[in-house]
């Protein structure tokens, strides 16, 4: 078995956290023996060890929930290690999407919305609450009301902000007009029923080609839809 350049423990093992390489969200941690991140390595797929059964266990193999890792990221002294991929299901035993779902509050332990682990996922987490609110209460569901036509010019309006702020204003007034038009855009992505998953797999995907070379293949396919 070849050899590793990792600090594993006395019994053998290195700590894994298993990460969304999208949305940056953490799915669940275990720990891995050299055969278990060799197949990782090998297969793509997530691989651990289990110290109850004491045995290699693919993560996903009987439940469906894999989790394709693309990097496996390394710490600074090399004894903890990162599985960053695409989790396909939920990854928690429990039926969760992650193991993360309390909330140290004091001395006791309380229940974490859904995704909540960044700022996006939480922002997108109130946008679609905001979808039952009342108009009166909400000016998110007042935009849900109006329909994309008038999202879409929301939209419109804080990117012409944002863009004057670039030209014109501090770098403060810059960082709210971006804030500004961010809100609105995810806004209109939610009236859609559009996850920002769906759009960081897209700025995933466009990863490595040029912006010359992305919009020339878009150009060619709105030629090919034409009529």
């Amino acid at each position: 078995m070849t050899a590793l350049p990792l600090a594993f423990d006395a019994h053998g093992l290195i700590p894994v956290v298993v990460q969304d390489e999208l949305t940056g969200e953490i799915r669940m941690v275990a720990f891995a023996t050299l055969e278990a991140v060799q197949r990782t390595m090998a297969t793509g797929q997530a691989t651990f060890w289990s110290r109850s059964r004491r045995e290699l266990w693919q993560k996903g193999l009987t439940s469906g929930n894999e989790i394709h890792v693309r990097r496996i990221l390394v710490d600074c002294d090399a004894d903890c290690l990162i599985y960053s991929g695409e989790p396909l299901g939920n990854s928690c035993h429990t039926g969760a999407p992650s193991c993360f779902f309390h909330v140290l509050d004091g001395s006791s332990l309380a229940s974490a919305p859904a995704s909540s682990q960044t700022a996006l996922a939480r922002l997108e987490v109130v946008l679609e609450a905001r979808k039952s609110s009342t108009a009166d209460a909400s000016y998110t569901k007042s935009l849900y009301d109006k329909g994309t036509i008038a999202i879409g010019a929301k939209v419109a309006e804080e990117a012409a902000e944002f863009a004057q702020a670039l030209v014109e204003e501090s770098d403060a007034r810059v960082v709210s007009e971006a804030a500004d038009l961010l809100f609105h855009a995810m806004v209109g992505l939610r009236a859609r029923g559009i996850g920002l998953r769906d759009v960081l797999a897209e700025v995933a995907r466009r990863e490595g080609t040029s912006g010359h070379a992305e919009k020339a293949s878009r150009a060619s396919l709105d030629c090919r839809k034409a009529p």
